[in-house]
């Protein structure tokens, strides 16, 4: 087994920093136009459909027990990666919301305390920073280099997303209960430590987690409060 991660340590920055300066590669490419934009659109959209089956193939690899967990894509940071995927090919609008607020919201925050038992230079050390940084970057890309923009008025983006969060949730609890998993953090908060030790016990970090969940897409919505929504 390779070493276990810890997260806030010089390994963690690294991979951070490292993540920071290809997502603003990418936004770069992309807005530059031409054929470095249609690459960049292409490459992050591949990079987004692929990581589930690469992260399961690094998983795969490792010795010792496995957890249900890290072989089916259930993880919210899972879908969002799909929903990014199919957001930079068709331009759909909800995909495109999905890959915003989920990306933003919650994919970003498993950078900062990430869910990680295994340190560099593991392939799942490896695949969990690529597969939330293409996920980050897709989120940023929509807006910045395709011009996506959420429905108007401006909280009916988030209203929108957090109804779907919901549909996820539940979904979430009733595959734990059937398979064991943690999907969501829904059965039990995750080992490493998280914005999830600071909101209670469960249940009830679950509710905290739906407020805060609601603030954070409305205040992602607020810089398009004015502009005009792609629908």
């Amino acid at each position: 087994m390779p070493n276990p991660f810890q997260p806030f340590t010089p390994q963690h920055g690294a991979a951070l920093a490292t993540g920071a300066l290809v997502v603003v590669a990418f936004i770069l490419v992309g807005r530059r136009g031409g054929n470095g934009r249609k690459l960049a659109t292409a490459l992050l959209a591949l990079l987004n459909l692929s990581v589930y089956p690469l992260s399961l193939l690094a998983w795969w690899s490792l010795d010792g027990t496995k957890s249900i967990d890290n072989f089916l894509p259930f993880h919210l940071c899972d879908i969002a990666a799909i929903t990014a995927g199919i957001a930079l090919i068709t331009k759909r609008p909800l995909p495109c919301a999905m890959t915003y607020f989920w990306g933003l919201a919650a994919t970003l925050q498993g950078l900062l305390t990430p869910a990680l038992t295994v340190g560099f230079p593991s392939g799942p050390f490896l695949m969990f920073f690529l597969h939330h940084f293409a996920v980050v970057a897709a989120a940023l890309y929509l807006p910045l280099v395709e011009g996506w923009r959420p429905k108007q008025p401006f909280w009916r983006g988030p209203l929108e997303i957090y109804g779907w969060s919901v549909v996820y949730l539940v979904f979430a609890m009733t595959a734990n209960n059937l398979l064991g998993s943690n999907f969501a953090f829904a059965s039990r908060p995750p080992d490493n430590p998280s914005l999830i030790d600071h909101l209670g016990p469960w249940p009830w970090y679950l509710v905290s987690m739906q407020g805060i969940a609601v603030v954070f897409f409305l205040l992602l919505a607020l810089p398009f409060r004015t502009a005009g929504g792609k629908r």
